[in-house]
């Protein structure tokens, strides 16, 4: 199969597109045939050695796949079949032609969802909903800080706390990024490079703050945050795409009675684990069950930046890296070009 490659960890271009063996089918597992595998932020780290999921060597990047099934382990009982259209979460492998997947991980796509939309569900439609109603516990009315707005984690929570009846405000930069935060349900956006994001989180909220803060950005970000964060207000740090990992003051989170709540999608799905945590599946089924209903209803419409073929996997990772992208960014690997 073709398959991008790391023998080293380090940058963009110390990737190759190498022709490999396919992998072997283990027990507990389905394989599939990619025909959509989703570029995230998270690769850039992965590819660097920096993320939590540390592979070994060689490796092959990729955590968000859509494709058809191929084959099935003879220990797996599934409603699945040959043939299914479904998208995966994977801790590695998704840069390929095939990927072998925990069975767990795998579900079946709306027909009207296509196979590079599939690719948001996986980790960032997941992080957002699972983030915001299981951690977070975001009600209708309250005020929904999302920064980062306009890449896939962002615009995932602007349309999920649109869904659950929030006020979103949205923070990103730059006039094209702002009428994408606005079109997928933002009720204010605010440019942080014109603006102080917190005086005007403040301003819009009468001086109160945002009751939820849904932050992939870190550094500077959340330190700016707890600032205008109403009391009780609850901060989900899912990731630090600034490069700088925040520390909490305590003594703000003690006056104004904050929670900073952690959130890691890959400890649901088992990641670094031989199979899933039986406690979880359930919960995780009916949550993916919710987000296709969101789609079928037209409230999330996974939005699709750009597809490219697998060869140009380097130009992909680098609009992601440049931030030039608006939404999702997927490789196609069924195609040969």
């Amino acid at each position: 199969m073709r398959a991008v490659v790391g023998h080293q960890f380090g940058g963009i271009d110390d990737l190759r597109l190498e022709d490999v063996p396919p992998p072997p089918l283990a027990p507990g597992t389905i394989r599939i045939t990619v025909h959509a595998a989703g570029v995230s932020f998270a690769n850039l780290l992965f590819i660097a050695g920096k993320h939590q999921n540390r592979p070994s060597l060689p490796f092959i990047p990729g955590t968000e796949v859509a494709g058809i099934v191929t084959e099935i382990a003879p220990d797996v009982a599934t409603s699945l079949r040959i043939g299914d259209r479904v998208c995966a979460g994977l801790p590695s492998g998704g840069f390929a032609t095939e990927a072998i997947v925990d069975a767990d991980n795998v579900f079946a796509i709306p027909d009207s969802l296509s196979f590079a939309g599939a690719t948001l569900f996986p980790t960032i439609y997941a992080t957002a909903y699972a983030g915001l109603t299981w951690r977070a516990n975001l009600k209708a009315g309250e005020t929904l800080l999302v920064h980062g707005a306009a890449g896939a984690s962002g615009l995932a929570a602007v349309e999920i706390g649109r869904a659950l009846g929030a006020r979103v405000i949205a923070t990103a930069g730059g006039d094209h990024k702002l009428d994408a935060a606005r079109r997928f349900g933002a009720d204010h956006a605010i440019d942080y490079k014109r603006q102080d994001f917190r005086e005007a989180v403040l301003e819009i909220t009468n001086g109160r703050g945002a009751d939820v803060v849904f932050d992939p950005v870190g550094g500077d970000v959340f330190d700016n945050s707890l600032r205008c964060i109403a009391p009780l207000g609850r901060i989900l740090p899912i990731g630090f795409a600034s490069g700088r990992i925040p520390q909490v003051p305590a003594n703000i989170v003690l006056v104004k009675n904050l929670t900073v709540i952690g959130f890691y999608w890959g400890f649901y799905m088992a990641w670094g684990k031989s199979r899933a945590d039986a406690a979880l599946r359930g919960q995780v089924r009916t949550l993916f069950a919710e987000l296709f209903a969101l789609y079928e209803a037209r409230k999330i419409r996974a939005p699709v930046d750009q597809t490219l073929p697998l060869a140009q996997f380097a130009e992909a990772l680098r609009r992601v890296e440049q931030r030039q992208v608006i939404g999702k960014t997927a490789l196609a690997p069924g195609d040969p070009a």
